[in-house]
């Protein structure tokens, strides 16, 4: 089989879906195959779709988009996966957040609790007067006492 473009052996043969049941083969030799993967297609050569040539032009502007603050570019994140500053999150907002949500399924950082962290209000002030009451046995020197409410409030502390 010959090149579409020219007449040389096709040694590439490319389906494109245009559409639901809209297929385009293309059979293209090495050279042609090249200019056609690579190369963006100029206003006289016939585009897969008419959309396809909107969505390129929209993703190179994309790309192009830069943070005035740190000047890294969204083609930037995309090769290497990190954002330059903590601005980046609100210049390319619109494409890190559908990016986030399916990584991490939410698009806000709810970070990790302490095991040991008081449940309530209420537990958290019986801590507090605890560790006071727990330093004043160890002024007084009352070791024993030092000994209860420590166990105390370990035992509040694992609860």
């Amino acid at each position: 089989m010959k090149c579409q473009k020219c007449h040389n052996p096709a040694t590439l043969h490319i389906t494109e879906v245009l559409g639901e049941s809209q297929f385009e083969e293309l059979h293209l030799c090495e050279q042609c195959a090249n200019k056609y993967l690579y190369e963006p297609q100029k206003a006289g050569v016939k585009s897969v779709a008419g959309e396809a040539l909107s969505e390129s032009e929209e993703t190179a502007a994309l790309n192009q988009r830069e943070c005035p603050h740190c000047g890294i570019k969204f083609v930037e994140f995309r090769n290497t996966g990190r954002l330059g500053c903590p601005h980046d999150y609100q210049e390319f907002r619109e494409e890190l957040t559908p990016l986030l949500e399916n990584i991490h399924g939410e698009t806000r950082h709810c970070g990790k609790t302490p095991r040991r962290l008081p449940q309530s209000k209420q537990t958290q002030s019986e801590l507090i007067q605890l560790r006071n009451r727990l330093k004043q046995a160890i002024n007084k020197e009352d070791y024993e006492e030092a000994a209860k409410l420590r166990d105390k409030i370990k035992t509040l502390e694992e609860s």
